[in-house]
Parts: structure tokens; C-alpha cells; sequence
């Protein structure tokens, strides 16, 4: 059997739109503080931190460098932080431009093309990689992510069949339960992967986070509310900082007009943008005062993003110009321009929405095509498909 620690976390590279950089600002003097960085308060920041200084020493290390891109990606991943992918580039920058990476080097690449939506070179490397290595699990499941994050969900299951030949059986069976649901079969997939979870003794701590978290948005799909929470509080109760699992379940309270739980859920924990921004939305639906605050740093978020020439953020900023902006034609043009991208169901609420909102329902035909070809079960996006409908 295949080493699997740390795969589920390839699982939720590709949502990780959620992070955090502020637009420019010069200080007023060289005494003024920026900003806090968190303390090395942890066994794995020493470890890596002095792994980062060997690697400074001797930077043509290949298992040294791809132990540090690995471990800074880590950290990317918890803490929605960019400059960790950044920082792991850095470190395998030796052989990055090769011709032909070694095969470590590759999955570190396709990981951070992944994150910046560069899905075909992603999609290349992990073909390169899976060529020179099968049994390569963790590529067999980062390539399933990508594949389904495009909607093409074929090709996708696939890769989770893969997974399950090379005795990934929990990770593989949620892996095939989530392509499923988003292609008309969430009601058969979403019993099948409670029982695999059930039947799992033991597992590393990200790989059940990740699987409660897939069986609490089949059932939110399937307007299962209950065992909706009861897996998303589950979730939480690992106490692992996550947060795509933040931002699905702010998302879930959001639509169950539960703002307060929100508020509560993310005062702390706001440094991403797509918690802030679920943060304003719950600001918004209960009139705090602190909502003027919070729009104003997520539109200098999207202005820094826009000066970088980044168009990775398009879901949130479609969302942001959506709700709180009150600019429904500039978020159309995002939705749509995302919807070249990624096929998610957010993805396509967010362009009937925003349709919707801007007089324009035609523009949602892309998206309701792929709906009838799909045939994905939704309950929150079937009361703005009627409203289409009934345009």
C-alpha cells in the first residue's frame, strides 16, 4: 500500500482561493509595524525553519529542496497564506525550468500551477509525473481534483479508480463520491461514502476532515440540513484549521440565514479573504457597524490583486461586486470570465445570480447548458434556476 499521509490535502490546493495580501503602503517611519507574523510556536516551524537555512547552505539538495516545498506548501494550505507558495518555488528553483524535472520537483510545480489556476500546465506535470511513476497516489489524486474543479468528471473518476487500485480506499471513495454527486448521483454516492468513513479505523487527521467535509456538502446539495451540520461540525471538532472547511460551512449557515453563527465563526479568523468576505456578508445581513470597514479592505485586496495582473480571485471578487458592491453587471463579467475556468457549483450560482441581478438571464445559458448535461442536484441553486426560468 502507498504511503497517504498527506494526500487529502491535495484535495484542497485548488480551493485555496482564499488568501490574504493587502494593496501597497509605504510606512511613516521605520519604527511603524506592518503587520504581526505568527510566532514559531510549533515543533513543525522549528523543523522547517532550520530545514530552510540547510537548504540556503546547499541549494543543488534535491530531497532536502522537495522536503521544503513540501512542508512550506503545507503551510500555504493551513494558513491561506500566498507567499508559502512563493517561498516553495524558491526552493526547487534549481531544477524548475529544466527540460525535464525530476519527478519530485514536478508535483511540486503542478501543485502551485494548480493554486494559480494554470490547470493545463498542472495537468501536464502530473502526466509527466504519473508516466515515470504509477503508483504515484498523491498525483493520481491532484490530477482527479483539477478534473473535477473543470467538470469533467469522466476523466475524474477515473483518476479516484486509480486511487482505490493503489489501496487509497477512503481517499478513493471520496474522491469518486464527489465526482458523483456533482454529476447526478449524490443520493447513491453520499450512503456508499458514510460507510467507507464508518468502516475506516484509522486515518490521518486531513483525509477525515476532508471526507466529513465532502459528505457535508453532498448533503447540503441534497437539502439534507441535518446531517449537513452534524458532518460539518464533526469536521470542526478535529480542530485542524481549515479554510475551504471555514468557508463551506460559513456558506451553509449563510444560506440557513444563520449571520450571528458566522460572526461568531470567523471574528477571529478573518486574514483570508474568502473568510473576510463571508465575514462581511454576515456583517451585511445583520447590520453591524464594522461592515464599511471590512468592504473597504476587501476592495483594496481586489485593487492590489488587479495591480499584480492576478485574475485568480475571480469567484470571491464576482461574490464581493455581487452582494456587498451592489455592481451586478461588473460581477456577470467576472462570473462568466471564472466560468472559462472552473465548473463548480458555486461557480455556476454565482453567474445565474448575477445574470439575474443584471437584467441579463441570456448570459446564463453557458451554465444551464452544462446544468442539463450534468444533471447536478443542488437545492440552493433550484430556487434561482425557476426564477430564470421564469424570465
Amino acid at each position: 500500500m502507498p504511503r497517504l499521509s498527506a494526500l487529502a490535502w491535495a484535495m484542497l490546493f485548488w480551493m485555496l482561493s482564499d488568501i490574504s495580501l493587502a494593496a501597497p503602503y509605504t510606512p511613516k517611519s521605520s519604527d511603524e509595524v506592518l503587520e504581526q507574523l505568527p510566532a514559531l510556536d510549533n515543533q513543525a516551524d522549528l523543523e522547517l525553519r532550520v530545514l530552510q537555512r540547510q537548504l540556503n547552505a546547499n541549494p543543488d539538495n534535491l530531497p532536502l529542496a522537495t522536503d521544503v516545498a513540501t512542508r512550506l506548501l503545507e503551510s500555504a494550505r493551513t494558513g491561506a497564506d500566498p507567499r508559502y507558495y512563493g517561498y516553495a518555488e524558491a526552493a526547487v528553483k534549481t531544477w524548475w525550468r529544466q527540460a525535464q524535472p525530476p519527478v519530485e520537483v514536478l508535483m511540486v510545480r503542478a501543485t502551485i500551477r494548480q493554486h494559480r489556476h494554470d490547470f493545463n500546465g498542472a495537468l501536464q506535470d502530473l502526466q509527466d509525473v504519473l508516466a515515470n511513476r504509477p503508483s504515484n497516489a498523491q498525483a493520481w489524486l491532484t490530477q482527479a481534483v483539477i478534473q473535477t474543479v473543470r467538470g469533467d468528471y469522466e476523466a475524474s473518476r477515473r483518476s479516484c479508480a486509480m486511487l482505490k487500485r493503489l489501496g487509497a480506499t477512503l481517499p478513493a471513495t471520496a474522491c469518486l463520491a464527489n465526482a458523483a454527486s456533482l454529476s447526478g448521483s449524490g443520493r447513491q454516492a453520499y450512503p456508499l461514502l458514510q460507510e467507507a468513513l464508518a468502516n475506516t479505523a484509522e486515518t490521518d487527521v486531513q483525509t477525515r476532515l476532508w471526507t466529513l467535509t465532502v459528505l457535508a456538502e453532498i448533503a447540503a446539495r441534497l437539502g439534507d440540513d441535518r446531517n449537513a451540520e452534524a458532518h460539518f461540525l464533526q469536521a470542526m471538532a478535529l480542530q485542524r484549521r481549515d479554510a475551504y472547511l471555514l468557508s463551506a460551512y460559513s456558506d451553509f449557515l449563510l444560506d440557513q440565514h444563520r449571520p450571528v453563527e458566522v460572526l461568531a465563526l470567523l471574528k477571529d479568523d478573518s486574514r483570508p479573504d474568502g473568510l473576510l468576505l463571508r465575514l462581511a456578508l454576515a456583517e451585511q445581513a445583520t447590520g453591524s457597524k464594522l461592515l464599511p470597514k471590512h468592504i473597504g479592505e476587501l476592495q483594496r485586496r481586489i485593487d492590489a490583486y488587479r495591480l499584480r495582473g492576478e485574475n485568480i480571485h475571480q469567484r470571491e471578487e464576482a461574490r464581493f461586486h455581487l452582494v456587498l458592491a451592489k455592481q451586478p453587471e461588473t460581477a456577470l463579467r467576472l462570473a462568466l470570465e471564472n466560468w472559462q475556468v472552473q465548473h463548480e457549483p458555486w461557480d455556476a450560482r454565482l453567474v445565474v445570480e448575477a445574470a439575474l441581478a443584471s437584467g441579463k438571464p441570456a448570459a446564463a445559458r453557458p451554465v444551464l447548458a452544462w446544468l442539463n448535461q450534468t444533471k447536478l442536484q443542488d437545492r440552493q441553486l433550484q430556487p434561482f434556476l425557476a426564477k430564470l426560468e421564469a424570465r
